[in-house]
């Protein structure tokens, strides 16, 4: 219904069919398009309804507003048939489209390449079309992060000023103190800056995030690298991290609090989501995984995690059945661990289960 109201609206506010509509409708005159507006905006106000008038174009915004300022009474019959006509008007509308590039571009969103909709951003920035503030709240604190640092503390305290609380605060604290602190200052200044700069600055902005070439990936390298080892076999593992370790030891770090392993769960998983997880798993692969990592003294307290939380009956029945697995070959082990940290990667993707991070 918004949309559809924001078009009805618009299609009877035509500037150019203004005319003054001061003192009473005593004359009886028909009301023009512009002062149907009028009208229908000051009865929905006084009913306390929510326009979206936000989403005319600017100088429309104005002549209405001019229009409100201008007219003075309207009687019940000019009431009454302006109201019929504008719910007519919404009655024959069957679809409504955003309006403008950028409305397009969240409605297609999913739909189109990553590299038709930076071409068409370009392009809309460059004939500065709709509210570039629009899109970059909606913005990633990643994505945002970047340009934030690049950039003069003046326009970084813009763009703090702009952005959601939530969103800005994160910002902040993802700064280096001294520019932090800079940038504060910097917003404390902001009091003059008006809104075409702003508008400016916003499509400056906008043009540099989509300036940036798109990715043919969806996750950084590092989830990439970790989520690749997390299947890999240990010995592949440690061999791959000593070697990162010694190519670029900053990404090597960033890639082991990436991996998730067997030997995580004590510290990752949350002991009430280990039902959820051993239900997810037959119970030949429990068996196998457990025996397995009984004997490894980096997996073994991972082994009485999981069976510490779950039933003490069912406890006592995996470890009866470990004790008579006997020795678990090296492949089987890690191919029975790996199905077990594959089963948590998918709970987590699901949404089941949260797993806890090194840095929380």
């Amino acid at each position: 219904m918004p949309d559809d109201f924001g078009h009805a609206l618009a299609r009877i506010t035509p500037v150019q069919r203004a005319v003054s509509f001061g003192g009473s409708l005593g004359e009886r005159r028909p009301p023009t398009a512009r002062e149907k507006a009028a009208i229908i905006v000051r009865l929905m106000l006084a009913e306390g309804g929510s326009l979206p008038v936000t989403s005319l174009p600017d100088h429309m915004q104005a002549a209405l507003t001019e229009q409100i300022g201008q007219m003075r009474l309207v009687d019940r019959n000019t009431l009454s048939q302006v109201v019929e006509e504008f719910l007519s008007e919404l009655e024959e509308v069957g679809l409504s489209f955003p309006g403008g590039i950028d409305g397009a571009l969240t409605m297609m969103d999913g739909h189109i390449s990553a590299t038709a909709a930076s071409r068409l951003r370009r392009l809309a920035g460059a004939l500065g079309n709709g509210d570039p503030w629009e899109r970059l709240t909606t913005l990633p604190v990643d994505r945002l992060l970047p340009v934030l640092e690049a950039e003069s503390v003046e326009v970084a305290a813009v763009m703090l000023s702009k952005l959601p609380v939530p969103k800005a605060a994160e910002l902040l604290g993802r700064l280096p103190g001294d520019r932090a602190r800079r940038v504060v200052y910097a917003v404390s200044m902001t009091g003059k800056v008006g809104p075409d700069t702003v508008r400016r600055i916003g499509q400056s902005l906008a043009m540099q995030l989509d300036a940036q070439p798109a990715s043919a990936f969806d996750a950084g390298p590092v989830e990439r690298v970790g989520a690749i080892l997390n299947i890999s076999t240990s010995a592949t593992r440690d061999d791959v991290l000593t070697g990162l370790d010694a190519e670029d030891a900053a990404f090597a770090e960033q890639v082991r609090k990436a991996i998730f392993t067997f030997a995580h769960i004590p510290a990752r998983i949350m002991p009430r989501d280990i039902p959820k997880v051993v239900r997810m798993i037959d119970l030949p692969v429990l068996v196998t995984a457990l025996a397995a990592a009984q004997t490894n003294p980096r997996e073994a307290p991972a082994v009485e995690f999981i069976l510490a939380n779950m039933s003490q009956r069912m406890a006592q029945s995996i470890r009866d059945e470990m004790q008579t697995r006997g020795k678990v070959k090296d492949k089987d082990a890690e191919e029975a661990m790996t199905s077990i940290v594959t089963t948590i990667r998918q709970l987590e993707g699901a949404g089941e289960i949260v797993m806890n991070r090194d840095e929380e």
